[in-house]
């Protein structure tokens, strides 16, 4: 982000325009709807710039802008269209202490000005860097259409109301009292009998809303999904822009956690394998500790919360400390996986079951049913295990396990720099160092990328292993 989205006061500022033409009239149109003392500077003015000057609309000298004539601007426009000019009104602006733009100038200019959806008081500013103006007008139209033209009348008088609103705690009673104003109540009373019943209304809520018994915390364990924010469920979304505290995990990518609201407290509870890590004890006691405050708090997971995600120990603390929760689930990161290779978990005549394995605890891993894993035909998935996979190359050869079964590592499935390797088990753990695959991944065995897997259906036995391991 090279310009950082702002709000400025110009209520009594003066705002300086150099130039009198078109290019100075559509700013000037925006310009208008401000509270800004607006003087232009144009020695052959256009009509639209003469008409607003005759009505009082702003201030018009009839000369090029001068040196001194900035002093105590906030902005300075240049919009003479002559490169030279609009230069010179720059410089001079800039030495006056004053912010500058040079229409249609990314480089030269010191803020560009956004397309603009207006509901005064409730402004939607939209920016594209100066890369695409025809993609901001469309998204200005979209939202136009989106937004009704009451939203602005609710948030003027809502604005008045914010004082007397005061009197309910911060936090959740607060947003739920203005989400209720201006998503039902609001919008009501205003269809029904006008601005009048809308100020009516507010006072009236706001008793209501001092009478209720504030809410006590709630936890919301909640799957985040393999790292694809539009692989999250919308019930999530709303849950995580919602939420008062948001503790997630270290593989939830910043992009899922930006969804929040930015007024949230963020707690990373990261554990990293073999490096510092956050206590178990110590998670639970963050979500207790937040949810008895009165905090609606979501408890964020890679994936889904409840495939190897410590999840019963979890909702045994909550019990244990009488916290109410709730559970959301995720998309798993074996099924985002299996997707991005084009891979069908189970399939008629291959397989009918599936298992999911954590590759995590290696004594536990011991334990498997490896005969039925080895058998021709098995799959399963294995999280987290890279670090395991030569165990798990012994485990399964020894169980009787042809070196050929394919087996697929997806790394960082469905992000950005997610990484696959088709490997043969026989050769799994060094096709996995050549390929330096580090991060959270799933290991498929007995199953490969769509066509690979079909190429090594007409495969021969004693070639199969060579095939995957060439990524065939």
């Amino acid at each position: 982000m090279r310009h950082f989205p702002l709000f400025r006061d110009l209520r009594g500022r003066r705002v300086i325009v150099s130039g009198g033409g078109e290019t100075a009239s559509a700013k000037l149109r925006l310009l208008l709807k401000t509270e800004a003392t607006l003087v232009v500077y144009a020695a052959d003015p256009g009509e639209d710039v003469a008409r607003w000057a005759s009505e009082g609309r702003l201030r018009l000298v009839r000369r090029r802008l001068e040196e001194g004539d900035a002093l105590c601007a906030a902005l300075v426009y240049g919009a003479n269209d002559d490169v030279a000019e609009d230069a010179r009104a720059a410089a001079i602006g800039r030495r006056a202490g004053a912010l500058a733009n040079i229409v249609d100038n990314l480089d030269a200019s010191d803020f560009i000005t956004p397309a603009i959806v207006d509901r005064d008081p409730l402004v939607v500013a939209i920016g594209t860097e100066g890369a695409a103006p025809v993609l901001a007008r469309r998204v200005k139209a979209e939202i136009e259409e989106r937004l009704s033209p009451a939203l602005g009348v609710l948030a003027r008088i809502g604005q008045g109301f914010r004082h007397a609103a005061e009197a309910l705690p911060m936090g959740r009673a607060r947003r739920r009292f203005w989400a209720r104003y201006y998503d039902d109540a609001g919008p009501r009373a205003l269809a029904e009998g006008g601005e009048t019943a809308v100020a009516a209304t507010l006072p009236r809520l706001l008793a209501e809303s001092l009478e209720e018994t504030t809410e006590p915390g709630r936890v919301f364990i909640v799957g985040a999904g393999p790292g694809d924010p539009e692989l999250m469920t919308l019930k999530a979304r709303r849950l995580l822009h919602e939420a008062d505290v948001v503790i997630h995990d270290r593989l939830v990518p910043a992009a899922i956690i930006e969804l929040a609201r930015r007024e949230a407290t963020i707690v990373e509870v990261g554990k990293i394998p073999g490096g510092p890590s956050w206590r178990q004890e110590d998670i639970n006691a963050a979500m207790v500790g937040h949810a008895a405050g009165g905090a609606s708090v979501v408890r964020l997971k890679s994936g889904d919360p409840g495939v190897f995600g410590r999840l019963d120990e979890e909702m045994d603390a909550l019990d244990a400390a009488g916290v109410d929760f709730e559970i959301v689930p995720g998309v798993t990161s074996a099924a985002a996986a299996a997707a991005s290779i084009r891979a069908s978990l189970t399939r008629r005549g291959r397989n009918k079951s599936f298992r999911f394995l954590t590759g995590q605890d290696v004594d536990g891993f011991a334990e498997h049913d490896w005969k039925a894993l080895a058998a021709p035909g098995a799959a399963a998935a294995v999280y987290m295990g890279v670090r395991a996979a030569r165990f798990l190359q012994g485990r399964l050869m020894l169980h009787g396990a042809d070196a050929g079964t394919p087996v697929t590592a997806v790394e960082n499935a469905s992000r950005p720099d997610q990484k696959v390797v088709a490997a043969a088990l026989d050769t799994l753990p060094e096709a996995l160092a050549e390929a330096g695959v580090t991060g959270p991944a799933i290991l498929f065995v007995g199953l490969a990328p769509r066509g690979a897997m079909a190429a090594l259906e007409r495969v021969e036995p004693s070639t199969l292993s060579l095939a995957l391991a060439a990524g065939a």
